[in-house]
């Protein structure tokens, strides 16, 4: 595998590596993003936070959010199979969005990269709401990846403010432990406003990613609309899908 990119900067390693036409972005050797052009999906944990998109028809999804950047394998992938009007990436880590740039080709038209804290920035918007947010917020701890904000009732309360009355919200967690600890167990409020919740997990990596829909929507649905695309059609022997949903609520 060929280093195409090694910085250190206040403490912290970065690294771009190749593997043909594939490029993996490590942070303090945490592997932080992949992205390559001749595949639609990456058949890991980045596919769990596009693929709940598809619960919707495109046209419902104009207004995305996208909290933590990283190398953009799903904002590739969102462009790709829900082609949203507008998406916003926020992301506190300006190598990283210089990374994703230039080696990652994170360059679209509808595409707007912020450079900013996604807590701050949050509670700074005063635009139009989403109708999906995607919290993928990470740090490196002592080479393990961490939540950088706990998804209490305050995290909560702050996301629902800037989602649709239709949106829906999706939340990467460490595993299902840290999942079970988050402000959906503890608060109704939470709870009451998301009539439909899916688990995914991939066999790749101990993740839970959580998609919370302000609306009813069915498997039935997202299964049939996964079968519309090839590269998300697990009947095509070519799909690098790996992924298992279940239904919550």
């Amino acid at each position: 595998m060929a280093v195409l990119f090694h910085q250190q900067r206040n403490g912290h390693i970065y690294e771009v590596r190749s593997a043909g036409q594939t490029r993996r972005l490590y942070t303090d050797g945490v592997f932080h993003s992949q992205y390559n052009p001749l595949h639609g999906v990456t058949g890991s944990v980045w596919d769990l936070l596009f693929l709940p998109s598809q619960f919707y028809d495109p046209v419902e999804l104009k207004r995305v959010l996208v909290l933590g950047v990283g190398g953009g394998a799903a904002i590739h992938m969102l462009n790709r199979f829900a082609a949203p009007q507008a998406v916003v990436g926020v992301e506190l880590n300006n190598i990283h969005l210089q990374v994703a740039r230039k080696f990652f080709d994170l360059r679209y038209r509808n595409l707007q990269l912020v450079h900013a804290n996604a807590i701050d920035w949050l509670i700074g918007y005063d635009g139009e709401p989403f109708d999906l947010i995607i919290d993928d917020l990470y740090f490196e701890d002592q080479g393990l990846p961490t939540r950088a904000v706990a998804a209490d009732a305050s995290w909560f309360d702050l996301l629902l403010d800037h989602l649709t009355d239709s949106g829906m919200l999706v939340l990467n967690f460490v595993g299902q432990k840290e999942w079970k600890q988050s402000a959906y167990f503890q608060e109704s409020f939470v709870r009451d406003a998301f009539p439909s919740v899916y688990r995914f997990t991939t066999p790749t990596c101990h993740n839970a990613v959580i998609a919370l829909l302000r609306q009813q929507r069915s498997l039935r649905e997202f299964r049939s609309r996964l079968r519309t695309q090839p590269d998300l059609d697990e009947r095509n022997a070519r799909c690098r899908l790996r992924y298992k949903v279940s239904r919550i609520a």
